[in-house]
């Protein structure tokens, strides 16, 4: 599949930790990851006489002490007061807990992500290991394997501050004023529960965060939590939200660099996952666990965390071809089995 041919507005990046201004009144903070993926970004909006914060990051101490900087810096002379977060996912609310408890900010994100957070941050039990056993042992990985993924169920709340006890819920369709300018809430599903895009037409940008990348197709995956869903039917119905956009808006993704180019990387994403589903489909020829069709969706080697991530997009698409039906499931033995005779 060729890739678009994107139109970068910046020529580099910030380094971590620094800022780049976008516009007058709209920062760039880029923070460093522990992964692969190495970065992230966050937007500061001037908010009349403070800020109003995009995402808060990943919560090590590293990042703590970059906000730190950043607070005795470029964002010194005005407070903190929103917070928003795009979604839950840890290098987005992070560290919203932590900033939140020192200044008097307001927080801002959706119900279901709220919900989805304070669900992971809070339930701890041990009964999640056995809702991780069930999902990975029916995906047909090996016991070892699934020992280890079930250890990762205390993941979340190691990189992520207490989730705030309350929130000011966004909608599809609110228009939040931030400086003086009107900026349209955007929700798509998929990536996660209620993902927040934030569109100023004023400005001709969008805050896309992760429902919308210009180099890497954001992950869409199937949890223990969820079995049957089918988060992939879900993003690729909330993709035509952005049709109606100009042609030249200004995307600002939550990795990457902005870029213009929005319907030729939408169209790219839904061909790229038109192309997963006609391989899924193919190692579906003869009945086939999980495991194997995510060894011929991701043949290279994967360490666990990647193991984790590729497994939950393999189900994800092996439940569009079931809600299609295209493919049928059965449980064998305690595992699944997919097949398209």
């Amino acid at each position: 599949m060729a890739r678009s041919q994107l139109e970068y507005a910046f020529e580099a990046t910030p380094a971590d930790g620094t800022v780049a201004e976008i516009v007058p009144g709209l920062l760039w903070l880029r923070m460093p990851l522990p992964f692969v993926l190495d970065h992230v970004n966050l937007w500061a909006l001037e908010d009349d006489d403070g800020w109003c914060l995009v995402d808060a990051g990943y919560d090590t101490e590293a990042i703590r002490g970059i906000w730190q900087e950043l607070f005795a810096g470029p964002l010194a002379g005005r407070p903190v007061t929103r917070i928003l977060a795009t979604h839950m996912h840890p290098d987005h609310i992070g560290l919203a807990g932590w900033l939140l408890e020192r200044c008097s900010a307001e927080f801002l994100t959706t119900q279901a992500e709220w919900l989805a957070a304070r669900m992971l941050w809070l339930d701890d039990s041990d009964g999640l290991l056995e809702v991780y056993d069930r999902f990975y042992s029916r995906a047909g990985l090996e016991q070892a394997v699934v020992e280890e993924l079930k250890q990762r169920r205390s993941a979340y709340r190691q990189a992520v501050t207490p989730v705030p006890p309350s929130f000011h819920r966004l909608h599809e369709g609110d228009v939040l004023t931030i400086g003086g300018r009107s900026w349209q809430v955007m929700i798509g599903q998929g990536h996660s529960p209620e993902h927040v895009s934030l569109y100023c037409r004023e400005l001709g940008m969008l805050i896309a965060g992760d429902q919308v990348l210009p180099r890497i197709s954001p992950n869409v995956s199937v949890w223990p939590s969820s079995p049957e869903a089918d988060p992939l039917g879900e993003f690729l119905t909330s993709l035509p939200m952005f049709a109606p956009l100009p042609d030249d808006v200004l995307v600002l993704p939550s990795h990457g660099r902005p870029f213009r180019g929005l319907a030729e990387r939408v169209a790219e994403l839904v061909a790229h996952h038109d192309d997963r589903l006609d391989e899924t489909l193919a190692a579906c020829r003869r009945p086939a666990t999980v495991r194997q069709v995510t060894t011929a969706l991701f043949p290279r080697a994967l360490d666990r965390h990647q193991t984790m991530f590729a497994v939950g997009e393999t189900v994800a698409h092996l439940n569009r071809l079931v809600a299609t039906g295209d493919i049928g499931r059965s449980l064998e033995k305690g595992v699944w089995r997919f097949s398209a005779d």
